[in-house]
């Protein structure tokens, strides 16, 4: 399987204005073949783009600059426009499968900045990468490689820092896991509540997001196209990207211990577009990373021959009694603990639904449960308790309820 490993570069001041030079290059070409392929009544051919914008263009004045760069960049930015108007028409065919993609987009000088190089247009060395017509990068290896690279991504972020991003292939690692399987319950202010009593917190990024709200309304009344506006855009910038490597840092570390000491992870098929309405908790649900979290168990469980299940959203796994399969029915999220009417035993919230979790997902094989609460009356949930027994009982247990 192909991975990508990414790293630190510091480019001196004359790669930099190499690298602003490329990246303005690339960002050309896509926009040139874009404006192409947008009056086209069909889709042309990656060739016939290439030969349009790059080879072509050379020779006239107004893109006579786009020779004083390596040819392989350009080649690939018209190369990856053509994989981005695929996976657009396939996402709108249903071939695709996920949400749908919209089509390309110009690129802005503003926005994050990259350049792709293929085989022959770089070279790995001890502590520094050679790029063609950039010359040799100093790099930060923060971890080996584990295999030749395919190709290099050369990255510019808002914040001005740089990054080579390879492509490189990887082994599965097979690991004997310590548990076998495992129920997580996603939260707020309890990230993951696991089936086995584990609780982790969320990382607090309450003195970040300060800082970086004052430092929004100052961008707000800068003049536009002013220095101090632009400083102040890095300064938020940065801001941004130490929040995101705050959450990436944490996420990482949670899954791949997730994935390291469990042979079966079951997580449950959260509806985030559905959460994001209530204006409450938008911002945090927004904030948390949970579909990351799951994007990267997925992906290292693959790497780790692991088996990663979810299950269906309509699973009541809050409504349910762990201990004897009692179903309470619905419960307002301001109750974190319950005790059973049938069996007695108290329960903490999260830790009975990642063991109701847990239990679900090793019923079920590889991929999602069949939704078997989307249709008919088992969709509804009461405010009563819902017994399991026949209707007959249910009489009963209300008024037991009610004199509880």
């Amino acid at each position: 399987m192909n991975c990508r490993y990414r790293y630190r570069i510091y480019p001196t001041p004359g790669q930099r204005q190499s690298l602003a030079r490329l990246f303005g290059c690339v960002r050309v070409v896509w926009n040139d073949a874009l404006f192409l392929c947008r009056q086209s009544e069909k889709l042309p051919k990656n060739s016939e783009l290439q030969k349009l914008c790059i080879t072509q263009a050379k020779k006239t004045e107004a893109r006579g600059w786009l020779g004083q760069v390596s040819a392989i960049p350009l080649q690939q930015s018209v190369a990856d426009l053509g994989v981005a108007f695929k996976n657009f028409f396939q996402s709108r065919s249903g071939k695709r499968k996920g949400k749908k993609v919209n089509p390309p987009r110009v690129k802005r000088r503003n926005n994050r900045q990259g350049a792709r190089f293929t085989r022959g247009g770089f070279k790995v060395k001890t502590s520094k990468v050679y790029l063609a017509r950039i010359g040799d990068i100093k790099i930060k290896w923060s971890r080996p490689l584990p295999s030749e690279p395919s190709s290099v991504t050369v990255i510019k972020d808002c914040a001005g820092q740089y990054f080579l991003s390879f492509v490189v292939e990887v082994k599965p690692e097979i690991k004997p896991p310590k548990n076998p399987s495992i129920g997580i319950d996603l939260g707020l202010k309890t990230f993951a509540s696991c089936s086995n009593g584990e609780k982790i917190d969320s990382p607090d990024y309450s003195r970040l997001y300060r800082k970086l709200k004052r430092c929004q309304r100052r961008l707000a009344k800068r003049q536009r196209g002013s220095k101090r506006r632009e400083r102040m855009r890095v300064k938020v910038a940065k801001l941004n990207a130490q929040i995101r490597d705050k959450r990436k840092d944490f996420l990482h570390k949670l899954s791949t211990k997730v994935v390291n000491e469990n042979q079966v992870i079951a997580l449950e098929d959260l509806n985030v577009g559905g959460m994001l309405k209530n204006r409450k908790l938008s911002r945090a649900i927004s904030q948390a990373g949970w579909y990351e979290f799951r994007s990267l168990c997925e992906g290292k469980a693959e790497k780790h021959n692991r088996d990663f299940r979810v299950i269906s959203r309509w699973e009541p796994t809050s409504q349910v009694c762990s201990e004897c399969g009692y179903r309470w029915g619905k419960i307002d999220l301001s109750v974190r603990s319950i005790v059973c009417i049938n069996c007695g035993v108290e329960h903490d919230r999260d830790d009975n639904a990642s063991v109701n979790i847990e239990q679900a997902g090793l019923k079920v094989g590889v991929g999602h449960t069949h939704d078997s609460k989307r249709t008919g009356s088992a969709c509804k949930t009461s405010n009563g308790a819902v017994c399991v027994e026949p209707s007959t009982h249910r009489e009963y247990v209300q008024l037991t309820l009610f004199d509880w």
